[in-house]
């Protein structure tokens, strides 16, 4: 196997676009988008051919979302159709699933077992560890074109000849691996999705591939509430954010919930459930209230590494999102984000007691993924099988780490930041957990 190739931004702040980036930008300057509750509440109703919503709660969190993204005049108008899009693919999916809850009658006496949470900082193994983990065929887990679309509208089961095609070509072309025989409308979208990803951000893979067959986190299934930090993620929303700190979240892990019970009945499946959450370390009270017979595994990680990536890997897409680039204010943000997400979890750690959690250090696992699975697996109290064994050998030699390239991180030439400066306002996290220092 050849040395995964190294990744060295050099113009993170200054971005040197490619061709296509260039047009994608030209060609959505002045495009309308009409970003207001109305029209996306409509195109909803469009998509699916559906009216009912079941309450208008979700309306409150959707107008902060809409106010953030008006305000903001520095998204691009690739980044305003994009969160106009992605809004109105999250009001579908609330009318699709609220049509699911009024055609389902065996929802009231339907159970999750036992579920296997794997909950931790972003940048902090969580990805490789769920997906390790449902490698395992004794779980059902959350593959990326089932998150973001869990059940199709009525009467939109079959793809058209037009997203067939236009989807596989765009796999082919890049060589993604996506499936090309996968004919559900909704996994030929997501790959489509990340083949527009990869065109319009190349080196997004290398930091976290979205490829629809990827293992992802029952976050996405929230968006369709409006109610989770995942927006956070994909612009910058700080009268959102504050309106979230202000909410207790339980509603929002009820409606989660109710969908993973959606899904167990729409498989005909009741096997336990592997999920994973970056959003869980500051909800742990509310993980523990909803989900009380689970299984959490805490992953953690050097605050100033996750930060460093974090920041990393969200200007990067800012070059294609937003007008300018501003790394130091993408810092700046998600060091305030992650610092307050850590406050949560050391103050609410202790609600999970020791039989039935255990914390998982970023360093040890990467030194030994399959040492961390064995500990995993006597918590869970769950045999570790040779076919177990075999299914996960085969995920990690089909998933070397690096296999998209590695990338290599520079604090203060990209951020102006040195660790020190970081580091000391986490004093309170170094004392909680054992991480390494890696910067």
């Amino acid at each position: 196997m050849s040395k995964p190739q190294d990744i060295v931004f050099d113009d993170l702040g200054n971005p040197k676009l490619t061709f296509l980036q260039k047009l994608a930008l030209g060609g959505s300057k002045n495009a309308k988008v009409n970003l207001d509750k109305e029209s996306i509440l409509t195109s909803a109703k469009e998509a699916t051919g559906l009216s009912d919503f079941g309450g208008d709660d979700f309306h409150e969190p959707l107008e902060v979302l809409i106010n953030d993204y008006v305000s903001d005049d520095g998204l691009s108008g690739v980044g305003r159709q994009q969160m106009f899009k992605d809004l109105v693919r999250c009001a579908s999916n609330h009318l699709i699933i609220q049509d699911r809850i009024k055609k389902t009658p065996e929802l009231a006496t339907t159970e999750l077992k036992k579920p296997l949470s794997v909950s931790g900082l972003p940048r902090s193994g969580t990805t490789h560890l769920v997906n390790l983990l449902a490698a395992d065929s004794r779980f059902q887990s959350l593959p990326l074109w089932v998150a973001q679309e869990p059940f199709h509208a009525p009467g939109k089961e079959k793809a058209s000849g037009g997203l067939k095609f236009g989807a596989r070509t765009l796999a082919r072309f890049l060589k993604s691996g996506d499936s090309l025989s996968n004919d559900d409308p909704r996994y030929l979208r997501c790959s489509a999705r990340w083949s527009g990803m990869q065109i319009m951000g190349p080196d997004l893979a290398a930091m976290h591939p979205m490829n629809p067959d990827h293992i992802h986190e029952e976050l996405e299934l929230m968006t369709f509430d409006f109610g989770c930090n995942q927006f956070e993620w994909t612009s910058m929303v700080p009268g959102y954010r504050d309106y979230y700190f202000k909410k207790d979240q339980t509603p929002h892990y009820e409606y989660l919930k109710t969908v993973l019970k959606l899904l167990q009945i729409e498989r005909g499946d009741d096997r336990s459930w592997v999920l994973k959450c970056v959003q869980n370390p500051e909800q742990l009270l509310v993980l523990k209230s909803v989900f009380s017979d689970a299984t959490a595994i805490i992953t953690h990680r050097d605050p100033v590494a996750v930060i460093q990536s974090t920041a990393t890997m969200i200007a990067y897409g800012h070059r294609i999102l937003r007008l300018s680039v501003d790394p130091r204010l993408v810092l700046n943000y998600w060091t305030d984000r992650i610092e307050a997400l850590l406050k949560a979890c050391v103050r609410d750690r202790k609600v999970w007691g020791s039989k039935q959690s255990m914390d998982v250090m970023f360093h040890e696992f990467m030194a030994g993924d399959m040492q961390t699975v064995e500990k995993i697996y006597d918590l869970h109290e769950l045999e570790l099988t040779k076919k177990a064994r075999q299914e996960m050998d085969d995920f990690i030699k089909a998933h070397p780490r690096g296999k998209y390239g590695r990338v290599r991180y520079h604090l203060e030439e990209h951020f102006g930041v040195r660790p020190e400066e970081i580091r000391e306002r986490f004093d309170f996290y170094y004392k909680a957990f054992p991480v390494k220092i890696e910067v």
